[in-house]
């Protein structure tokens, strides 16, 4: 998509330090952090919402998954832990409508969240 922020990132249209990148996955961090660390997983193929995936997407969210807990266990954060979330749509608090994972950790998390 020509107007998707995430789309322009990982077509390098936007200049971004990439702390991740495979053939299928970047990773950055948040602009805004809401923890010490705060990092985004994003799939590199346009998908706008979770609402969007069908079965054969399924591989692309294990792989963003995979990719969180490969940065999480570079950065020492794994052991304490870390939260992932998708957000979807305006309730849910999406705000960038290219699928996304947040992962936060450095501090302990509350629940229930916002």
């Amino acid at each position: 998509m020509t107007d998707c922020l995430f789309c322009k990132i990982v077509n390098g249209d936007i200049p971004t330090e990439l702390i991740y990148e495979d053939d299928d996955v970047v990773a950055f961090n948040d602009i805004g952090p809401q923890a010490p660390h705060h990092f985004l997983c994003i799939p590199k193929r346009h998908i706008s919402t979770t609402n969007d995936l069908e079965a054969g997407d399924a591989e692309t969210i294990g792989k963003l998954t995979l990719a969180a807990s490969k940065i999480a266990k570079e950065r020492g954060i794994a052991d304490d832990g870390y939260r992932m979330v998708v957000n979807c749509n305006n309730h849910g608090g999406q705000t960038v409508f290219h699928i996304h994972m947040h992962v936060l950790a450095g501090r302990q998390m509350t629940w229930p969240p916002g």
